[in-house]
């Protein structure tokens, strides 16, 4: 079978709340079966490669103490919420739902199987026996966008997007911000593709837009065809998504944005076994170490280099916040008052365009 990624469901109101079940419940006795789902292919070298990156470490860390499987291409809708069902009456007692388009399955099934742990990806409907997980993928934004800021010959940046949601947002506005903080004049354009993974999109997006202008091309879909054609063109660089894509465009790839995913899945697998597993709610990143930045390229001026690593550890240390205000939208209009930090629940309801990002036609 195959998965897809990330369809688009746009969600509003309140988040399902629902009471959490006691620790113990889930404790195992034998052999765990984790199961997986992936919107997309393990080999799209991207978003759903680094999940199953993540499967593969729990199964090296616990050996013998688990069993996992994993079901590929999983649309969004009935066909994920078959793969579920199937996965829990086959055993599984935990299962990741890497989809933030799964959510509505989720729920659905995780209410038949309650001797079952579910956790749903960059979700937000939470239950008695639902946990949630995301990364601050933004904060690599930060990092890559330093670098833009100071090696952009032309100022100017491209973002292929995969929806206008709050978590792809986000990382544009991640990146103007940390542009501009080098060079008031930096801009970015995005470019919304409809899809996570494909291909062909990707490529004609970032051609259109080295037409346009562009010397850096950044992305928040799922595989290296932008990276790619921005080898071919010989712009500037850009940046890996997901996963170290150096290997596709060894001279272009400036960094890359890699996603950890497996100290989060080994401490949920222990925890079911332990019977200690709650439906936790976490969000982590460069500090705990589940957004991890790839290796900078020798292009990457030792200044650069250094700015760029200062936005990284303040990050880790809380020192520094790309979000900070004075901050303004694309029209002028403040936002951010001064020294404001955006909370987590304003960040991850980001609508709106920071100044320096052109509005998407």
């Amino acid at each position: 079978m195959t998965i897809s990624r990330r369809n688009f469901v746009r969600v509003g109101g309140a988040a399902l709340a629902l009471p959490l079940l006691g620790k113990g419940v889930f404790a195992q006795a034998e052999k765990l079966k984790i199961g997986f789902i992936y919107v997309g292919t393990i080999n799209d070298n991207g978003y759903n490669y680094a999940h199953n990156q993540g499967r593969i470490f729990v199964e090296e860390a616990l050996g013998d103490a688990v069993e996992t499987v994993y079901v590929e291409n999983v649309p969004e809708g009935p066909d994920c919420e078959r793969v579920l069902r199937e996965l829990a009456q086959q055993g599984c007692k935990l299962i990741f739902a890497t989809s933030f388009g799964f959510g509505d399955s989720v729920v659905k099934v995780a209410s038949q199987f309650p001797d079952v742990a579910f956790e749903h990806a960059t979700g937000y409907m939470s239950g008695p026996n639902i946990g949630l997980y995301n990364a601050r993928f933004y904060e690599g934004r930060a990092v890559c966008g330093t670098i833009a800021g100071h090696m952009s010959q032309t100022g100017k940046a491209g973002y292929i997007g995969s929806f206008p949601i709050p978590e792809v947002i986000m990382g544009i506005n991640a990146l103007a911000l940390s542009g501009r903080r080098v060079n008031p004049d930096f801009t970015v354009k995005p470019v919304y593709i409809s899809t996570w993974n494909d291909p062909a999109k990707e490529a004609d997006a970032a051609r259109a837009m080295i037409d346009q202008g562009i010397d850096i091309v950044a992305q928040h879909t799922d595989g290296p065809a932008a990276l790619q054609v921005a080898a071919e063109r010989g712009i500037v660089g850009g940046f890996g998504q997901g996963a170290d894509m150096s290997e596709f465009a060894p001279e272009t790839q400036l960094t890359a944005i890699i996603d950890h995913w497996g100290p989060h899945y080994l401490a949920s697998a222990q925890a079911v076994i332990d019977g200690t597993w709650e439906p936790g709610n976490t969000w982590e990143g460069l500090k705990e170490d589940v957004v991890q930045m790839g290796p900078y390229n020798d292009k990457v001026p030792a200044d650069v280099v250094a700015d760029a690593e200062k936005v990284r550890l303040g990050q880790i240390d809380g020192s520094f916040h790309i979000f900070t205000g004075p901050i303004n939208d694309n029209t002028g209009t403040e936002r951010v008052a001064a020294g404001v930090v955006m909370t987590d629940a304003e960040l991850l309801g980001m609508d709106w365009y920071v100044e320096g990002v052109e509005q998407p036609a």
